[in-house]
């Protein structure tokens, strides 16, 4: 064995690492990643057939290709939603860990995970990362969301520009929809430096989980407000309904 696959192996039983979607030990040789390989693999993409504009998943009971309800009243300015994952075991553990956990450094995989998806044409989009509110972005000491956007920015070098004020809103956590969107109506505001550098391009808006939509429904009609030529939602994680997989997908495999 080479001296360095055995410093490797010491470091490895004495300052073990836990993947942070399951707590389980990760070998050295599935690397320096904080995401063990099993979970990696249970971390999936929501399952077709999707709606065409947010990505929803319809289950088999509507056509492939067919909008849905969810974006019906979405304004004309937000012309998509894409999300990395389903918001289920480990994805649910992996945002807890970057949002509250102090986890910054796992924005890096989640990050690279959604920078897969994109971009979405080729127009160089402006990227604009969905503000937490000024209390929580102090407790936390960052801003989750532009954790990721540095990333997805990095990997389409694309420009990632702060464009929004967060003004109000509570936690979102246990809301309803009805209520989701009551808490963030009016809550966003343009800096009006960066105004001019919207005006007529494509924005990308970064968050780490899409449930409602409301967060993005306002932050969008901001900036259409101000003239952005469109506007893309890109998130890590999406929730879906509660019991759609029971209802849609059926049992998986044991």
């Amino acid at each position: 064995m080479k001296p360095a696959g055995l410093a490797s192996d010491l470091l490895d039983l004495f300052l073990p690492r836990s993947c942070l979607g399951c707590g389980s030990w990760i070998p050295a040789k599935e690397g320096k990643g904080l995401i063990c390989a099993r979970c990696s693999t249970l971390l999936r993409p929501p399952p077709p057939p999707r709606c065409p504009r947010c990505d929803a998943p319809q289950g088999t009971s509507r056509p492939s290709g067919t909008p849905c309800l969810e974006c019906a009243d979405w304004p004309t300015v937000l012309v998509s939603a894409r999300s990395a994952v389903v918001m289920e075991a480990p994805a649910d553990a992996l945002i807890h860990a970057l949002k509250y956990a102090g986890w910054r450094c796992l924005g890096e995989e989640l990050g690279r995970r959604m920078a897969r998806l994109g971009p979405f044409s080729r127009e160089l989009p402006v990227l604009v990362p969905i503000p937490t509110t000024p209390a929580r972005r102090k407790k936390r000491g960052y801003n989750q969301a532009r954790v990721l956007a540095e990333v997805v920015a990095r990997e389409w070098k694309a420009p990632l520009l702060d464009v929004l004020d967060r003004l109000s809103g509570g936690t979102q956590v246990r809301s309803g929809p009805a209520e989701r969107t009551l808490n963030v109506q009016g809550s966003f505001r343009i800096r009006p430096h960066y105004r001019s550098q919207i005006r007529g391009r494509e924005v990308i808006l970064i968050d780490d989980v899409l449930t409602t939509g409301a967060t993005a429904l306002s932050a969008a009609s901001e900036l259409g407000r101000h003239d952005a030529g469109s506007v893309r939602l890109l998130a890590f994680a999406r929730a879906l309904p509660l019991g759609f997989e029971a209802r849609e997908l059926g049992a998986g495999p044991g």
